[in-house]
């Protein structure tokens, strides 16, 4: 059992954790019997605790025991010790004595991390505050310069190892759907599902330069095929035609991704209406912003994404920012696919604090705008989805990979033989550590002149290789919302036996079960702590129903 002590305001973010690093845990009292102790600032309780985690030591001027200066805090540092390196976005003290340095501040090699063993318990100091941290990840997300660490993952999986190499065993519920190693969420953004509807307009120009003297540099510069750039020409050619209902409109292709996704499935965001372009919270966004449809637009082409077990959702406009618009909006959607649960992802990715609140009054499911628009990674550090911290149900399904950040001129600027190679780093960690993968692939991303088809096969390829369930954003957000509901009850050990307690809520829905970990940690290599030579041995047992479950140890 884990015990926590932190101030009352923290309490909602400490519960938050908890949900993320899914294990036995309470907030501290002195009558518990605990395994390990949790606790802010410099003064630690009398506990019986093993392992003792004190997060925040040295931030006041006043704790000379523990060898802080006020001239050697820190902001914005990375800190690394063993395998990681971990960004820390608050204040972040060095501390020059008390035990063996485990932590250190990257560049300066000054220690912010120190740990004391004696008498069979271990006393780790930190000189940042870990629910700060959390706060901070889960309400205003990291810089792009730290996107591709999973900060908040790091943050768990220090803990987890920590607890390991205490040789303290560990139960927990891991963020793994039941015989996949974790969940690929395939989104697609439909801004713009037919061409013909852009007549003398930015996107229409904006199509035919890249589809012509665009392309052209591209082939010269080695960035585009010679197919490719036929396949541009031909369709800028054809423009014309299209316009005149003689020639088929290039840009529609849900029959395509209907097509190349059929034995999956994947959620499709749409505008509410056409010609809007909204605000951006100082007034009216760029009128470039507005879409050229709404959903009603293409209610036919809707109905026929659902008929083929695809989810349709909100691509917002105005629910960001405005509680009435949201309310607006959702109803839209809801009047064309009559549905309880409805999610929503904002077009262009406009948020800020308070949509999480507006979104979740107004009765969305779930919202998945939290990413980046200039890169990929991990905006919120974490593959997992998350319960905003001023939302009462809603959760949050972290956006990944966007095939714009990925080719834009402005972002990232990839060739595309070079796509699939960027989004493997997050395959192969989602793989190791469970949780989501969301992807957005803009509905155009398959037609000329972006092209970026093959690269959607190639990484569809990957994730089944790696055999993900591949689910839609409002069943990832349920399945999440079933392992928030499940609880570990109770851990007894009898005799050999390890008897857990399980609770589920709801255990009549279709999505995948859950899985019980049990971590048996073997002899550690070293008397100081460090994270290449924790010793994780585990035992997982599938998870389906409410009841105890019994491990031989």
């Amino acid at each position: 059992m884990i015990a926590v002590l932190a101030d009352e305001a923290e309490h909602e973010v400490v519960r938050e954790f908890f949900e993320l690093f899914k294990t036995p845990w309470d907030f501290f009292r002195s009558d518990l019997a605990h395994d390990v102790l949790i606790c802010g600032g410099d003064e630690i309780p009398p506990t019986p605790a093993r392992l003792i985690l004190a997060y925040g030591v040295g931030g006041r001027q006043d704790s000379p025991e523990n060898g802080a200066s006020p001239a050697q805090n820190f902001s914005n540092v990375v800190v690394c010790g063993g395998k990681h390196r971990i960004p820390i976005f608050g204040s972040c003290s060095v501390l020059r004595s008390g035990g063996v340095a485990i932590f250190w501040e990257e560049k300066s090699r000054q220690p912010v991390a120190r740990q004391e063993t004696s008498g069979g318990r271990t006393i780790v100091r930190f000189g940042f505050d870990l629910f700060s941290e959390i706060r901070r990840l889960i309400t205003e997300g990291q810089p792009v310069a730290h996107a591709a660490l999973p900060t908040l993952d790091r943050h768990i999986q220090i803990l987890r190892d920590l607890i390991l190499y205490c040789s303290i065993p560990l139960v927990e519920i891991p963020p793994l759907p039941g015989g996949h190693p974790f969940i690929a969420c395939l989104t697609h953004d439909v801004d713009h599902p037919r061409v013909r509807d852009h007549k003398w307009d930015h996107t229409m120009f904006g199509f035919l330069y890249r589809a012509t003297f665009g392309s052209l540099g591209k082939l010269c510069s080695g960035r585009l095929s010679l197919r490719d750039l036929a396949a541009n020409w031909l369709a800028a050619f054809s423009l014309p035609f299209v316009h005149l209902g003689l020639a088929r409109d290039f840009w529609d292709e849900f029959d395509r991704y209907l097509e190349i996704e059929k034995d999956l499935t994947s959620t499709f965001f749409v505008i509410p209406k056409r010609n809007d372009p909204g605000r951006n919270g100082v007034g009216s966004a760029p009128l470039k912003r507005a879409s050229r449809y709404g959903a009603s637009d293409i209610a036919r082409e809707l109905q026929r994404l659902r008929s083929q077990n695809r989810e349709v959702g909100l691509h917002g406009i105005d629910a960001w920012c405005d509680g009435k618009e949201a309310r607006t909006e959702l109803q839209t959607i809801r009047h064309l696919i009559p549905k309880n649960e409805i999610g929503v992802r904002m077009h262009w990715l406009y948020f800020d604090e308070q949509s999480p609140a507006l979104l979740d009054k107004a009765g969305f499911s779930y919202d998945s705008t939290v990413g980046y628009n200039e890169t990929v990674g991990y905006r919120a550090g974490t593959s997992q989805a998350y319960k905003p911290l001023t939302a009462k149900r809603m959760l949050e399904v972290p956006l990944h990979v966007m095939d714009t950040a990925l080719f834009y001129s402005d972002y990232m600027n990839l060739p595309t033989a070079e796509g699939a190679a960027a989004v493997a780093p997050f395959v192969e960690n989602v793989s190791r550590s469970g949780g989501v993968l969301t992807i957005n692939w803009h509905d155009r991303s398959l037609a000329p002149e972006r092209r970026w088809g093959g690269v959607y096969l190639e990484l569809l390829k990957t994730l089944r290789k790696a055999n993900a369930w591949f689910a839609t954003a409002i069943d990832t957000a349920q399945w999440f919302r079933k392992r928030r509901g499940a609880a570990i009850e109770t851990v007894v050990r009898d005799g050999a036996n390890l008897r857990i307690k399980v609770t589920i809520p709801d255990e009549t829905d279709t999505l995948p079960g859950l899985v019980l970990r049990l971590h048996t940690p073997g002899q550690q290599q070293r008397d100081s702590f460090d994270q290449s030579d924790v010793i994780d041995r585990y035992l997982d047992m599938p998870v389906t129903r409410s009841g105890e479950f019994v491990f031989a140890v």
